[in-house]
């Protein structure tokens, strides 16, 4: 068979469902092959697109995402595609073409070295330069993109070498199991925990992966400690459970910081260093436990005491089986800690003024949703305020990057969600400015007849940079722009266009939208005016008191 024929077979035998992205004429033996498999091909309008995608898809099921792109600018446009899946932890490998290698007459039109470019991107980059090497290139690729560290991998397939004829076959997945924590490690950790005074339970990006929640969420239950989450791990244990304390959204100074400065033990499940951290550690402070499939990288602010290194799911259940509760658990501060919290959370939670407040905003989405859809955030200072507000049932159904926090990915990733659970409502939670960088997308999701709700929160500037602009005591200078008009903008392109004009209208017409099918974008304009006040003085100052 040809190469490419070998490749496509490959990919089949990873199970790929979907490649997303644009082909260009160095991929047409790949694209023949691939027009005779069972592999669905999800054409984009801009390979950054397609990137996101691909990204959002190993995320949601922990099987490696692909897209395709032709050589040169193509390939450069996977970018920051291959930055984003690399720091969120999301298995994705990236196809690019490339002239022939073995004899070719165009010099050096259109090529770049891809694969040193995409070097620091990847886990794994490599150039095809034979057709026998394709079966094991695609299955290393798949290895390294999904094993812990999940990942981004790319390879690239010259045009010659697709259509060389090979005799060898795709080779199949090995059976591998991750390795489970040893038996001393788990029985210091237990020690320390049933020491403790005051333990908090903390969960990361990394728990929100393979998808622990079950144990966890019977540790919570049998132990009755307090948990918080960070940005990625949010929904990885039901934030509606009575001893979640909240999201270590914001850098300092929230009600959920205060609980983390009163325990004296911290168990932290799923700890990533892409994330900020949502504690600080010095000597003499809080002992740590690291939960974790790899050991800590340490750094000034991050040196456990203790790590539990293995498949986070075991080392919870290992606690489970072993840990028992302790009648000198003192958790009486933190039951005030989320007292407040809760009372804030519901401050403008109905305010009825307009352009709609944020919390209004994320109050209205919550209540259509009812935490069991999946919304899919792209970057802005909205974030924020869905990271503290909104709370998340199950994993992944909060779809936020606080990895690479890129701009542009919202719309993508939803659509990729959607692919993924065509029975679950998704919205695409964007900002006006990242909406913008992938409003193309809109055409994509109409032709692929997508049920899929985007709001475009609109205030007509870069509001996340105003906000720090504003608490670091500058002027209002070069962030503003102008938009289109969205409605129009949406119903060029096949969509349906709404336009929120009173607060009220919003809950109604998500809802109204999500039972009538097709896409359906809506422009709601938002009022950021208070987030200087609320965000960067007045939640320090309540959590203060406690």
């Amino acid at each position: 068979m040809k190469a490419s024929d070998l490749f496509v077979q490959a990919l089949e035998n990873e199970e790929v469902e979907f490649i997303f992205g644009i082909p260009g004429e160095e991929n047409l033996d790949f694209l023949d092959s691939l027009s005779r498999s069972s592999i669905k091909l999800i054409l984009t309008r801009h390979e950054q697109a397609a990137g996101f995608m691909a990204a959002t898809y190993g995320r949601l099921t922990g099987k490696a995402g692909v897209c395709l792109s032709t050589l040169g600018p193509g390939a450069t446009n996977f970018v920051t595609s291959a930055a984003y899946a690399q720091l969120g932890g999301m298995p994705m490998l990236m196809i690019t073409g490339q002239k022939p290698i073995k004899s070719s007459k165009q010099g050096q039109f259109q090529i770049v070295n891809i694969v040193d470019t995409m070097r620091p991107l990847t886990k794994y980059t490599r150039q095809i330069a034979s057709g026998t090497n394709v079966a094991s290139r695609v299955r290393e690729a798949f290895r390294r993109a999904e094993e812990e560290r999940p990942g981004a991998t790319h390879l690239e397939l010259p045009e010659d070498i697709a259509r060389e004829e090979t005799n060898e076959m795709p080779i199949p997945a090995s059976l591998a199991r991750r390795p489970t924590a040893e038996e001393k490690s788990i029985r210091a950790a237990i020690e320390l925990i049933q020491k403790a005074k005051h333990p908090l339970l903390v969960v990361g990006a990394a728990a929100n992966r393979k998808r622990p929640c079950k144990m966890l969420r019977q540790f919570v239950e049998q132990t009755g400690i307090y948990f918080v989450t960070t940005q990625m791990g949010k929904g990885v244990v039901n934030e509606t459970d009575p001893r979640f304390l909240g999201n270590a959204t914001l850098s300092a100074g929230d009600f959920v910081h205060r609980a983390i400065d009163h325990a004296d033990l911290i168990i932290n499940v799923g700890h990533d260093v892409i994330e900020k951290p949502p504690f600080f550690m010095h000597a003499g402070g809080v002992q740590v436990i690291h939960v974790n499939f790899f050991s800590a990288q340490v750094d000034p602010v991050y040196f456990p005491q203790i790590e539990v290194i293995g498949d986070i799911a075991n080392s919870i259940w290992q606690f489970n089986e072993q840990l028992k509760i302790q009648k000198d658990w003192d958790f009486s501060y933190f039951e005030k800690v989320r007292a407040a919290g809760e009372a804030h959370y519901l401050v403008g939670a109905d305010d009825e003024r307009f352009p709609i407040y944020p919390q209004r905003l994320v109050a209205d989405v919550r209540r259509v949703t009812e935490g069991k859809g999946i919304i899919a955030l792209d970057n802005g200072v909205y974030k924020i305020w869905f990271a503290r507000n909104y709370k998340a049932r199950s994993p992944n159904t909060v779809l936020l990057d606080n990895a690479l926090a890129t701009m542009g990915a919202g719309l993508p990733s939803a659509m990729a969600a959607k692919l993924v659970f065509p029975e679950r409502q998704v919205v695409a939670i964007c900002g006006d400015g990242g909406f913008m960088m992938n409003s193309q997308e809109l055409e994509t999701a109409v032709r692929l007849d997508l049920n899929l709700v985007v709001l475009i929160l609109r205030d007509d500037a870069y509001g996340m940079i105003k906000w720090k602009q504003a608490n670091m005591g500058f002027d209002n200078f070069g962030l503003d722009y102008g938009n289109p008009d969205f409605v129009k903008y949406a119903e060029s392109y096949g969509a349906n266009g709404h336009r929120v004009e009173r607060a009220q209208e919003l809950a109604p017409l998500i809802t109204e939208c999500h039972k009538n099918l097709g896409v359906h974008v809506i422009d709601v304009p938002v009022d950021y005016s208070d987030n200087d006040r609320i965000l960067n003085r007045e939640i320090q100052e309540l959590s203060r008191n406690i």
